[in-house]
């Protein structure tokens, strides 16, 4: 595959590489993680979403932790990155990056969320909990990435 081809389908050019701000990136990208640590957590959904799941304690303890952790972490670190390239513009602000955000959140992975959710017949709550997490994240991430310029 040549240069130019693959120029043309990345979602950035190359020259609005140097508009990237890779600690707003990273930033970003624990502030998603800690917001899923806050919004699963008993304080927020973290029983609601526990009852949806049918999980019992024993079951949320008996996980491998340091998988689900880490590749949460890996997987919030590429959406962040993701974000970043979407937002790659020297005229990016808070409020275009809180509105990237907000769409992305809502109108790609909160459908996306609705879409599994109703062929794996889970419950309207179930897809609300992870929804509004996601779109929550998203806003939170354009941000912190619009607003550190």
């Amino acid at each position: 595959m040549s240069f130019q081809l693959i120029h043309r389908v990345l979602p950035f050019k190359t020259n609005k590489m140097e508009h990237l701000n890779w600690l707003a990136i990273a930033t970003a990208a624990f502030a998603n993680f800690a917001l899923g640590g806050l919004w699963y957590s008993p304080v927020l959904f973290g029983k609601r979403w526990q009852k949806e799941n049918n999980l019992t304690d024993e079951e949320l303890k008996n996980g491998n932790q340091l998988r689900i952790f880490g590749f949460a972490f890996l997987w919030s670190a590429v959406m962040s990155l993701n974000l970043g390239f979407f937002l790659a513009d020297k005229n990016t602000d808070l409020s275009w990056g809180a509105i990237a955000g907000l769409l992305a959140g809502l109108g790609w992975v909160a459908m996306a969320i609705f879409i599994i959710g109703l062929f794996e017949r889970k419950s309207t709550v179930y897809m609300l909990i992870n929804a509004g997490y996601m779109i929550v994240s998203f806003v939170l991430m354009g941000v912190i990435i619009g607003a550190w310029r």
